[in-house]
């Protein structure tokens, strides 16, 4: 493989220094004791972090946002698995159907969606607003285009068609060759949905704020609360997320690795 030209690295470091940068400035102001007028910050502490991380506040929004998410997600997964098989092995024409109708969560604007909830949900025989009920419910509405998408194209990639044919002939009933045959195949796909939603749903924030607000706060409730605090607090709130979030997608990408 022959070097890139210099134009070409150039390119690449610069695009890398404009992402990297807004981290990069958010980390030293977290770390930073105080940073005034001056240009670079009078000493480094990791107070903030320790007074973010003893905070048993930040400490129960952040495990009710993974909960949240994660029974959001197994509720997508449950849902959206057999009827992509149903879809993709007995219904293909209903493929074009099927990508219109994952996208309607995105055609309402939160905002709206959120009015409306609020004026079916906030009594009645279902009084769900502010429960966590609600938030899982419109997570996992959140969640289906991502995971559609994802699974339905590692669907297109593993002609489902000829796999389960083979596993026929080879005498297994359809449930299980779903299960032994179909799934395996589909472990990138899932990965990937799961990653894609996952961050997705963390950093929600409108149906948070407006449907259970403090009654069931979540992380990023709880950083908006916190916004008139100190900035070197909130800033470790901002890269806490951000490494968790970083985290999350090195363990999605080893798992992935070790898949293929």
């Amino acid at each position: 493989m022959s070097k890139p030209p210099l134009s070409a690295r150039l390119m690449v470091w610069t695009l890398v220094s404009l992402l990297a940068a807004p981290i990069v400035i958010t980390l030293i102001y977290s770390l930073a004791e105080s940073w005034g007028a001056q240009i670079l910050p009078q000493g480094f502490s990791a107070e903030w972090y320790a007074r973010l991380w003893s905070d048993s506040r930040f400490l129960a929004a952040f495990g009710r946002s993974l909960l949240v998410c994660l029974a959001a997600l197994v509720l997508s997964l449950v849902l959206i698995l057999p009827v992509l098989f149903v879809v993709f092995y007995y219904f293909p024409r209903l493929k074009g159907l099927m990508n219109l109708l994952v996208l309607l969560p995105f055609a309402v604007p939160p905002v709206v969606s959120s009015v409306g909830l609020l004026q079916l949900y906030a009594g009645g025989p279902l009084p769900l607003v502010g429960t966590p009920w609600i938030l899982v419910l419109c997570y996992f509405t959140l969640s289906l285009p991502f995971m559609y998408r994802a699974l339905a194209n590692n669907l297109e990639a593993v002609n489902l068609p000829d796999l389960m044919d083979a596993a026929h002939l080879l005498g297994a009933g359809t449930t299980r060759a779903f299960l032994q045959v179909v799934l395996p195949n589909l472990r990138n796909g899932l990965l990937s949905a799961l990653f894609l939603a996952f961050s997705f749903l963390f950093g929600e924030f409108v149906f948070a704020n407006l449907l259970v607000g403090t009654r069931f706060e979540t992380l990023q409730v709880y950083l908006y609360s916190q916004r008139t605090t100190s900035g070197h607090f909130t800033s470790a709130m901002v890269m806490s997320y951000f490494l968790f979030i970083g985290l999350a997608t090195w363990v999605a990408l080893r798992l992935q690795s070790r898949s293929t």
